[in-house]
């Protein structure tokens, strides 16, 4: 039984882009934070990393086994060394995500993770949003708003995190409690790292375009650009939320330029996706603070601040760590899980009320 009040807990994150497993450490009680505790990264190899690509787009009826042995591995491995924690969150590999279809499905048992370390495991956190009606995605808004709290906003911010898919949360400090209906608004915003890591590995056998250097030295093609804000999911109401795969036509459309020229298109379709984001918000925000890997892109970063009229800047800029917030996120929820708080609203992943979700494994 886990003690009332703040807790330790250990959130990991394994995203679209294919990367590695995220893991960090957060003190809360599942409203408020209460302060950061240690982190870790575990990088899947290259050989682990093709596996899990082909595993993209199976359901849970597809065997999935050596996905799952990996990713479960993964998590264990990063996870075991840490120290003194009370509860985990793990969201598992997400292979692939149709709400309103199929459902979606994140690969991995927390069963097995909770077995091999010994305390309780929070894991599933997207289904029941699915099942209700809602978009599943994305679910990190509630801890968004904790840490608008945190560092003390007085004006509506935006969290924008730049992972495999792009998604944005605006947050209004002023409300209670993030489930209030003015508190948040989330989506995805489109296509971020995906396309043009996916790229650089085909082209170039390396994992990404360091500070977005060889997008610098290219010229976006303006009629692919509009061909790609012409798609439906543009057009469409917030919140929503997308497969990690729903743009394969713009990955298509950029097979027959330069690499530079490939990437400097891929960058400039993030820029305009978020532009497109920010309008749909209730306000402008005062800042857009961004995460994940795409915060490293200087070309990416650049064309925001270009194009937005409010400040753009990593949330280092606010003591954040952009790479761990992820994790820390879902350590948050974790704790919202267990103890029954919701996980999202109507305004975050469009669920019809307020709901909590999750299932715990110990």
């Amino acid at each position: 039984m886990l003690q009332d009040g703040v807790i330790t807990v250990l959130g990991t994150m394994s995203g679209t882009s294919l990367d590695g497993v995220d893991a960090a450490v957060l003190h809360t009680d599942g409203r408020q934070i209460a302060g950061f505790g240690p982190s870790a990264y575990r990088p899947y190899s290259a050989a682990e990393q093709a596996v899990l690509k082909a595993h993209l787009g199976r359901w849970q009826d597809a065997d999935c086994s050596k996905a799952a042995q990996i990713i479960e591995d993964a998590h264990i491995a990063v996870m075991a060394p840490f120290a003194d924690i009370q509860l985990a969150g793990f969201h598992g590999q997400t292979l692939a995500h149709d709400p309103g279809g199929r459902g979606t499905h994140q690969c991995g048992d927390g069963a097995r993770l909770a077995a091999a370390l010994g305390y309780p495991v929070a894991w599933d956190f997207r289904t029941a949003d699915v099942a209700a009606g809602g978009q599943g995605a994305p679910l990190a808004p509630f801890y968004h708003f904790a840490l608008a709290k945190w560092i003390k906003a007085q004006t509506p911010v935006a969290f924008l995190n730049l992972g495999g898919v792009g998604n944005i949360t605006w947050v209004n400090p002023a409300c209670a409690a993030p489930e209030d209906p003015a508190a948040l608004l989330a989506f995805d915003t489109g296509p971020a790292n995906a396309p043009m890591n996916d790229l650089m590995r085909l082209r170039r056998g390396v994992d990404y375009d360091a500070d977005g250097a060889l997008a610098a030295q290219g010229q976006a093609d303006a009629g692919i650009l509009a061909a790609f804000m012409a798609h439906p999911y543009f057009g469409k109401p917030a919140p929503k939320s997308l497969d990690r795969n729903a743009f394969a036509g713009l990955v298509r459309a950029v097979t027959g330029l330069p690499d530079a020229d490939a990437l400097a298109t891929l960058a400039a379709a993030v820029v305009q996706s978020v532009v497109a984001a920010c309008a749909l918000c209730p306000t402008m925000p005062a800042q857009l603070l961004v995460t994940g890997g795409g915060r490293h892109n200087k070309t990416v970063m650049a064309g925001l601040a270009r194009a937005l009229s409010c400040a753009v800047a990593p949330v280092e800029s606010v003591g954040l760590d952009g790479d761990m917030l992820e994790a820390q996120a879902f350590a948050y929820l974790a704790v919202r899980a267990v103890r029954g708080y919701p996980l999202s609203s109507p305004e975050t992943t469009a669920v019809p009320t307020p709901l909590t979700g999750g299932r715990l494994s110990s």
